[in-house]
């Protein structure tokens, strides 16, 4: 052998290049598709999430036990720590029957069935609601918070960084 190979302490070793970045449409089309699904996720936690959240501020320093209301189409699914519950609730009252449908998101746990009791504030009966979301109103605002903020700051970046990406891979071909 006429020499030897270079090592990472060598003088002189041999420098690497990486390959161009390649911006193609193709690319900037799953940013778009990302951006208008994360989009529709913010919007769905301001339409069916937040209202609930902000009513049940409202009502939960005088929420008693509602024991003329019912809960119809309960259903909670848990993925890894997020807790997504669903529920019609209807309440009579002397004048009519109030039907609400709540929608909880909070993190904890798996821990199997809950029990829910429906809840209401003699006051304000059309803001019917549950033990289940008085008692972990403090984590579904934090939740909702934390998941409107984060998907916020990914639909203001992605878009930065997209247009990064092309100033970039027009100066590298300019």
């Amino acid at each position: 052998m006429t020499g030897s190979p270079e090592t990472a302490s060598s003088p002189h070793p041999e420098s690497l290049r990486l390959p161009p970045r390649r911006q193609g449409w193709f690319n900037t089309m799953w940013v778009l598709v990302g951006w208008v699904g994360l989009g529709a996720i913010l919007v769905a936690c301001a339409v069916y999430t937040a209202p609930v959240v902000i009513s049940d501020w409202q009502v939960h320093a005088a929420a008693k036990a509602a024991p003329d209301a019912r809960m119809s189409e309960g259903r909670c699914k848990a993925r890894i720590v997020i807790h997504v519950c669903n529920a019609t609730l209807a309440l009579r009252t002397p004048e009519e029957t109030v039907t609400r449908r709540v929608n909880y998101v909070f993190t904890g746990l798996p821990v199997g069935d809950y029990r829910v009791g429906v809840m209401a504030d003699p006051a304000r009966p059309d803001l019917v609601t549950t033990d289940l979301g008085l008692d972990r109103l403090w984590n579904r605002t934090i939740t909702l918070l934390a998941i409107m903020g984060a998907i916020a700051a990914i639909l203001i970046w992605a878009p930065i960084a997209l247009i990064r990406n092309w100033r970039a891979a027009s100066g590298d071909a300019g």
